[in-house]
C-alpha cells in the first residue's frame, strides 16, 4: 500500500557531500513526520533527524551544522543533505515516515529499504 523508495547513497571520501532523497507513494492521505534513521555494522539503529510537517527539525549531536534535513510535501519527499562527511558516518540510512492512509484512522510508521552511505577516509 505504501512505498518508500531512497536514494542518494554511494561512496565518498572524507569531507566530501552527498544528498538522500526519499519518495512516499500509495494511498497517503496524511504525511506527519518523516525522517532519516541510519545503521552501522554491529550497531543498532540511530536516529539522524526528524522533520515535521510543518518543518520543525530535530537532530543527532553527532550530525548538526554538517546534515541539513528537508522535505517538500507537494512531492510527498524527504532530503538529507550530507556535509563534510567523515568515516564514521558510514552506514546504511532508511527513510522513515509516520503517516495515515485513506479511509483509516490510525497513523503509523513506515520504512524505506535502505541506502548504503560509505565514506573512506
Amino acid at each position: 500500500q505504501v512505498q518508500l523508495v531512497e536514494s542518494g547513497g554511494g561512496l565518498v571520501q572524507t569531507g566530501g557531500s552527498l544528498r538522500l532523497s526519499c519518495a512516499a507513494s500509495g494511498r497517503i492521505f496524511k504525511l506527519n513526520t518523516m525522517g532519516w534513521y541510519r545503521q552501522a555494522p554491529g550497531k543498532q539503529r540511530e536516529l539522524v533527524a526528524t522533520i515535521t510537517n510543518d518543518g520543525s527539525t530535530n537532530y543527532a549531536d553527532s550530525v548538526k551544522d554538517r546534515f541539513t534535513i528537508s522535505r517538500d510535501n507537494a512531492k510527498k519527499s524527504v532530503y538529507l543533505q550530507m556535509n563534510s562527511l567523515k568515516p564514521e558516518d558510514t552506514a546504511v540510512y532508511y527513510c522513515n515516515a509516520n503517516l495515515q492512509l485513506f479511509f483509516t484512522l490510525s497513523t503509523n510508521d513506515y520504512w524505506g529499504q535502505g541506502t548504503q552511505v560509505t565514506v573512506s577516509s
